[in-house]
């Protein structure tokens, strides 16, 4: 088997590393000091960067101005802005491009796909239900009212909400069919209240009360929200990496300075073994990452749904992100609370991306319920 990258996935990945080689972790207020939101905004400039970088069009065809790459390449350069914590709806906004683009109507794909690529409009997607632990689709109801549908019910902790210009939103019919609304930012029905994630970015409550969107801005094919829902995951599981790499980095680099007893504290046995551990679970974290992306990218069959690669790839992200931080703030000791030290902020993040999209126990329950349909011989 070949398990290098093609050289266009390499490209963007070096690309990525690019655009982020400025960015600061702790260019915001830390989350840890701020009641609110560390900003009102995301960050626009680097947003701008990413698109003059040809980034946020990845997943797009040609014709509307993209490089037509595959989920392996969006996880690379989601791995990327992980490490420094950039603050861009990336993984969201190119999701949703990309749902709209392999299930969308050809009037919604000419009139958001070419500005979502060239950073002109954000995407972003309602993707965690009623309390983050439902599934999404079941948090709203759609019926159909002649040429229009109408929408009711709430999703919580919409990220970058208040940035979005359209909302894909999964809903619920009578049939038990799941359709994907796009909703547009200030639209008659759909109310927006503040939220705030753990790590100080603004969320939003998206509620919606007999909003009524025409036929064309909703998507009705059969997949279509699994496939997203699939995308955003492993994206996920990407951001946890690179988050998870870089804490592991910064601890590397800690531990080799901090003396105790005249020694620097990582020729410690006990020091050692935490950090092989901790570097262990990266490792598995990035398998099972890629076997997700590529079953996502090439649509192989397998003895289970791409699903149940999903589902392991965050069963692993979700407790390999969180044990890295847990002991990477262990073996950085008080100083690893210290708020002008960026450690905090990841830590911060890496509890977000825990709990994104479903933590571990969800996944493992999602994945008996793959095992229990689809028999192993």
């Amino acid at each position: 088997m070949d398990f290098t990258f093609s050289e266009e996935q390499q490209a963007a990945s070096e690309a990525a590393k690019g655009v982020f080689a400025g960015v600061a972790p702790d260019a915001v207020p830390s989350p840890a000091m701020t009641p609110g939101a560390v900003a009102e905004t995301c960050d626009r400039a680097l947003w701008a960067r990413l698109a003059d970088a040809d980034l946020l069009s990845l997943l797009l065809d040609a014709r509307y101005g993209g490089a037509g790459l595959d989920a392996i390449a969006l996880c690379l350069v989601l791995r990327e802005s992980a490490k420094v914590l950039a603050r861009v709806p990336l993984l969201e906004s190119c999701a949703a491009a990309a749902a709209v683009q392999a299930h969308g109507g050809e009037e919604a794909k000419a009139d958001l796909l070419a500005r979502a690529g060239r950073g002109e409009i954000v995407l972003t997607v309602a993707g965690h239900g009623r309390t983050g632990h439902d599934p999404a689709e079941q948090a709203v109801t759609a019926r159909q009212d002649g040429g229009t549908w109408v929408l009711d019910g709430v999703q919580t902790a919409v990220p970058w909400a208040y940035d979005a210009d359209v909302t894909l939103v999964p809903a619920h019919t009578e049939t038990g069919r799941t359709v994907l609304a796009l909703v547009p930012r200030g639209h008659e029905g759909a109310v927006l209240a503040e939220q705030f994630s753990t790590s100080g970015e603004r969320l939003g409550e998206l509620r919606l009360e007999s909003a009524r969107l025409p036929a064309r801005d909703v998507i009705d094919t059969h997949g279509a929200w699994e496939w997203l829902r699939d995308l955003l995951t492993t994206g996920t599981c990407a951001l946890a990496l690179g988050l998870g790499e870089r804490v592991l980095r910064m601890t590397g680099e800690y531990t080799a300075e901090r003396e105790q007893f005249g020694f620097p504290i990582a020729t410690f046995q006990a020091v050692a073994v935490q950090a092989a551990d901790r570097y262990i679970d990266l490792r598995a974290m990035e398998a099972t990452l890629w076997q997700a992306a590529w079953r996502i990218a090439s649509g192989a069959p397998g003895p289970l749904p791409a699903a149940g690669d999903v589902a392991v790839a965050k069963i692993w992200a979700a407790e390999g992100v969180r044990r890295v931080v847990q002991t990477a703030q262990h073996l950085h000791g008080g100083f690893g609370a210290d708020v002008d030290y960026p450690l905090h902020r990841y830590h911060a993040w890496a509890k977000h991306l825990e709990l994104s999209l479903g933590p571990a126990a969800a996944h493992e329950e999602a994945l008996g319920d793959l095992l229990a349909a689809h028999p192993l011989a």
